[in-house]
């Protein structure tokens, strides 16, 4: 495992726990959110399977049509760092 990808990993694990902790975020995204970072900090699958899992629930989760703006945005931004990882 590449270090780059320990640093995406990180870096969009810090991006949905910054939505996960957010007031403006509500409630049923976090809980959904915050299972997402669970499943990604586990080391059952390697790096690259666990950003693919993730990007497919964060997908799922951009087109519902009552997430806020600014967090399907903040999504967006987490799936781009996710999409990054390669093994």
């Amino acid at each position: 495992m590449s270090e780059e990808n320990k640093q995406a990993m990180e870096s969009a694990i810090q991006t949905l726990n910054q939505l996960a902790t957010s007031h403006s975020t509500p409630k049923n995204f976090k809980k959904t959110i915050s299972d997402l970072i669970t499943e990604l900090q586990t080391d059952e699958y390697s790096l690259s399977v666990r950003a693919a899992n993730a990007i497919s629930s964060l997908d799922d989760i951009t087109q519902d049509p009552n997430v806020p703006s600014f967090v399907r945005t903040t999504l967006w931004q987490a799936v781009s760092v996710l999409e990054s990882i390669r093994e």
